[in-house]
């Protein structure tokens, strides 16, 4: 694929349910779902780098990656999202009902942002999300559409995983195929991109 210069547009959200998690802490996730009614997704890194002084100097510097956290604004919380995710209860006469002791649950996040060139596929594999607020209001001279948004925290997995993303040099079948399960990287395999410069005399 051809290397992006620009980013814009927020689709594709999708989410997969933690169902269980491995003795190696590997999540089993469930069936990949869409979120559909895409608005924003405004995350910010979580973690700050500790600098360790030694002989009058900055003799190491940690790096405290404590994943991301930040906002998820969509249309409406769809049905499915809210009794599996939310741990809200669908009674037997079709009726949504919240409990004070309902557990949330985690999953893995999934969504896409449009590039000049290509869309750039990523996804977060430990998610918890904070119940949305309730907001409407009486309609005016025209309709005004009201989003909710949902509290979104993406923490590392037990291998230290955060999250992944497409870019120009993704194996196609990777690509096409992004949503269809959850890809999880061979960390022993990965390898790293430098650059390197010839010096003449």
């Amino acid at each position: 694929m051809e290397k992006n210069k620009v980013k814009f547009g927020l689709n594709k959200v999708h989410w997969a349910k933690i169902l269980s998690y491995q003795e190696d802490g590997t999540p089993n996730y469930g069936e990949v779902k869409r979120l559909p009614g895409a608005v924003n997704l405004s995350i910010d890194a979580s973690g700050d780098n500790e600098p360790f002084y030694a002989d009058d100097c900055v003799y190491y510097m940690c790096n405290n990656n404590s994943g991301y956290e930040g906002d998820l604004e969509i249309a409406l919380v769809t049905t499915e999202f809210a009794t599996e995710i939310l741990g809200q209860i669908l009674d037997s006469k079709g009726v949504l009902v919240e409990t004070n002791d309902a557990e949330t649950a985690e999953f893995a996040l999934f969504f896409e942002f449009s590039g000049d060139k290509n869309k750039i596929r990523h996804v977060f594999y430990r998610c918890s999300v904070s119940r949305p607020g309730t907001e409407s209001a009486t309609i005016e001279d025209s309709k005004e559409v009201k989003t909710e948004t949902l509290s979104l925290t993406a923490s590392a997995l037990e291998n230290g995983l955060v999250k992944s993303k497409s870019c120009e040099s993704t194996d196609d079948t990777i690509y096409k195929n992004w949503y269809n399960s959850v890809y999880i990287p061979s960390l022993s395999t990965t390898t790293t991109t430098t650059s390197t410069t010839k010096s003449t005399s």
